[in-house]
């Protein structure tokens, strides 16, 4: 049975938290704000910055600002201090040519996303890439599946691949399973515990399952 699968993009595809937690540095710098060390910056990969920065002292009333400063140095910058990860490409390219729909789902903006997987040459796996949109009405990741699922139906069996717990609760919102991956940004436990079907450590281990999970196995 074919089937389609939806990736995020940063600490899936990706290691993007170099550009992403230098750039917030700038942000919080802005504000005078305290900057923690990087490892606590680590949470900024993922979820929406409008969500983050609350959590290190941005006022509400200012976070608009924060993301503005925050995309002044990613645009140009940020968003190329950034890696794939080895063996994403093989995993793209083997699901690909067994015959399943490949797509990005991502709370990073769209177009930015699309640059980037362009830069990496990674676009050409994906049948079509959704993210947020630049004026923060679809942010979340629970918001760009709904997206993605209006344009394309829901096709049957979906099956989310990502790294954090937000991840799992968005795609479980529709009624989709989630595969984790341990190499990212997110907690282990937090993606079990929002009730990820399977967690993966290697490539080796994400191709195999992903190529073999029937339906009734999610």
């Amino acid at each position: 049975m074919k089937k389609a699968f939806l990736f995020d993009l940063d600490g899936t595809l990706t290691d993007s938290g170099e550009g992403i937690i230098n750039c917030a540095i700038v942000a919080l710098q802005h504000f005078s704000l305290p900057v923690p060390s990087r490892e606590e910056m680590r949470v900024f990969v993922g979820p929406p910055l409008h969500e983050t920065f609350l959590q290190f002292g941005v006022k509400p009333e200012r976070v608009d600002e924060a993301i503005r400063v925050y995309r002044e140095r990613y645009i140009p910058i940020g968003k190329f201090e950034n890696t794939p990860y080895p063996g994403i490409e093989a995993v793209l390219q083997n699901l690909k040519n067994a015959g399943h729909k490949l797509y990005v789902a991502t709370s990073k903006p769209e177009k930015t996303s699309v640059e980037i997987l362009e830069h990496f040459g990674l676009a050409k796996y994906f049948d079509r890439i959704y993210g947020a949109s630049m004026d923060l009405s679809r942010n979340s990741k629970e918001a760009v599946i709904a997206y993605l699922l209006e344009e394309n139906g829901k096709e049957n069996p979906m099956v989310m691949i990502g790294d954090t717990k937000f991840d799992v609760l968005g795609a479980k919102k529709h009624g989709i399973p989630t595969v984790g991956v341990s190499w990212g940004y997110g907690q282990v436990e937090d993606m079990v515990e929002s009730g990820a079907v399977k967690i993966v450590d290697t490539m080796d281990a994400l191709q195999e399952y992903l190529l073999n999970c029937e339906g009734e196995s999610l």
